[in-house]
């Protein structure tokens, strides 16, 4: 992967990952509604589904959306490595010396 291609990646990897978390949390909150209607409860209030819904997706989601998180992790992880360097080698600059993995100088 090209440098100039690691921060849009990154976003990319990360609103996948919290696309699907709120689907989840969707999915979950149409399911107990809809089981709470096939129980006769017409008047069975969104707010409480919609919390149910969060708490029964956060233990889920850490199973059904694994290559997801580990994706993005990495992504953020690259990320965070090439900005490492980047001020390693602006420090060194500042400080006279050579850049260290500073190709060309």
């Amino acid at each position: 992967m090209s440098e100039g291609r690691q921060g849009p990646r990154l976003v990319a990897d990360v609103l996948v990952y919290v696309g699907a978390r709120l689907l989840l949390v969707a999915v979950l909150a149409a399911a107990i509604l809809g089981v709470g209607r096939l129980l006769g409860l017409q008047d069975f209030p969104f707010v409480i589904a919609i919390l149910f819904a969060i708490v029964i997706a956060f233990p889920l989601g850490i199973w059904l959306l694994a290559p997801l998180r580990q994706r993005a992790t990495a992504s953020i992880a690259r990320f965070d490595e090439r900005r490492r360097l980047d001020r390693e080698q602006l420090q060194a600059r500042l400080r006279g010396d050579e850049p260290p993995g500073d190709p060309g100088a």
